[in-house]
């Protein structure tokens, strides 16, 4: 992961490209026994969603990336990886992602998990995941990102 645990942009740019610098340190770690988990927390427009795209795209996903919502999850397939985005805004009770199969997801270690609003879901996350709280700063468009 980077060496700096706390990040101020100030513009969705740089955070796309904080995100892309952690994205190419996650591609270096080598053998985990289970999925490379991101976990990420932050109201209402901290950036959460313009994060996960500036990480997908340095990945290589060409597709649009919008935040899954109400679908829960989308798949993305990059080469013998599979790379998981959940939104849990939705989420009222843990139970409403059984049917995610997420055991089985956390489990896999080819898989890059991405969650947002992992708060929600905080009990069944693997220890080892990575959290990432995006917060507003002191203007409109500044956002203080703190990875741990």
């Amino acid at each position: 992961m980077p060496k700096k645990n706390i990040y101020q942009t100030n513009s969705p740019a740089q955070t796309k490209k904080i995100a892309g610098i952690l994205a190419e340190e996650s591609l270096k770690k080598k053998s985990l026994r289970n999925a490379l988990i991101f976990a990420f927390r932050g109201d209402l427009g901290t950036g959460k969603t313009t994060f996960i795209q500036g990480f997908l795209k340095k990945l290589g996903i060409k597709e649009k990336i919008t935040s899954p919502t109400f679908i829960i999850m989308r798949t993305h397939k990059l080469s013998n990886k599979l790379i998981y985005h959940i939104d849990c805004y939705r989420i009222k009770k843990l139970k409403d992602v059984n049917v995610l199969g997420l055991e089985e997801i956390f489990k896999n270690p080819r898989n890059i998990v991405l969650i947002e609003w992992a708060n929600k879901i905080k009990k069944i996350l693997p220890r080892n995941s990575v959290w990432i709280k995006l917060e507003h700063g002191r203007n409109i468009r500044e956002r203080i990102i703190k990875i741990k």
